[in-house]
């Protein structure tokens, strides 16, 4: 039994031996990966960069800049941060230029000498025009004025018209104001007068032809104050109301003859030039 024990002595539990080295390719332990966002500008320099490139250009806001920046994972170092920022600085001055371009060429137009010439030559032949406009004005006021007719008799009543029959040969040629005898006469008209005298049934007669030919005879007067060839104004006395001539009684025989021609209707003369007798 001793023999036993000693041929079976207790086993020695076997320690692993180091593994050999293996021959071939080995994996090489693969150094710790960098994380991309470490490798990304600070948040405060990228929203810096962003706020600056807004202010500049203004083409993407802050927030916008930051999260695009964030979603798309891309790398992005300071040193292109900045380089976009100074682009959009470029870039912004390029528009400021454009502007002040503009600007410029406004302001050239706007003081261009051909232009200012022009527009002083307008102004000077429209004033002209309005100087040229209002002195005709003035001279057909004054014409107007001067060519106004007025009654013949301060105080009167119409005691026969044109064209009436009756008393008369053929037919009434013209407006009878009746009157008292020696009431003043004014012309009616401006005129020149071209006959004074005694004529038959007329009576004493006075002619004044108007500036624009026509004839105003004035009849049955008691007296003439003016001669042939002297020049009378509307309103100014040339004689005085009689009773002279083929009459009934004192009045004024008032006939218009335009052109020295045949008569027509004085009452109808008178309302067209404003005056109702």
């Amino acid at each position: 039994m001793g023999n036993h024990r000693a041929e079976r002595a207790p086993k020695r539990r076997a320690t692993s031996a180091p593994a050999a080295p293996t021959t071939g390719k080995r994996r090489a332990t693969p150094p710790p990966r960098r994380s991309m966002v470490s490798s990304l500008p600070s948040l405060p320099l990228v929203a810096g960069v962003a706020v600056l490139a807004i202010s500049a250009g203004g083409a993407v806001t802050a927030g916008a800049g930051a999260t695009s920046l964030a979603s798309s994972g891309a790398s992005l170092d300071a040193t292109n941060a900045v380089g976009a920022a100074g682009t959009a600085l470029a870039r912004r001055g390029e528009v400021v230029s454009r502007s002040e371009t503009r600007d410029s060429d406004v302001q050239v137009e706007e003081t261009d000498p051909e232009l200012v010439a022009l527009a002083e030559k307008q102004m000077a032949e429209r004033a002209a025009k309005l100087a040229e406009i209002r002195k005709e004005a003035e001279k057909q006021a004054a014409k107007i004025k001067e060519n106004k007719w007025v009654l013949p008799l301060a105080s009167y009543q119409i005691t026969a018209t044109f064209g009436q029959y009756g008393l008369w040969a053929n037919y009434h040629t013209g407006l009878d104001f009746n009157g008292n005898t020696g009431d003043p006469i004014m012309a009616i008209a401006n005129g020149t007068v071209t006959s004074t005298g005694y004529d038959g049934a007329y009576g004493n007669k006075t002619v004044v032809t108007l500036d624009d030919g026509t004839e105003i005879w004035f009849c049955h007067q008691t007296s003439i104050y003016v001669s042939v060839g002297d020049r009378v104004t509307g309103g100014e006395v040339i004689g005085t109301v009689g009773a002279t001539g083929h009459v009934t009684g004192s009045h004024l025989h008032l006939e218009v003859r335009p052109g020295g021609g045949g008569p027509v209707d004085p009452f109808q003369a008178f309302v067209e030039h404003g005056i109702v007798p």
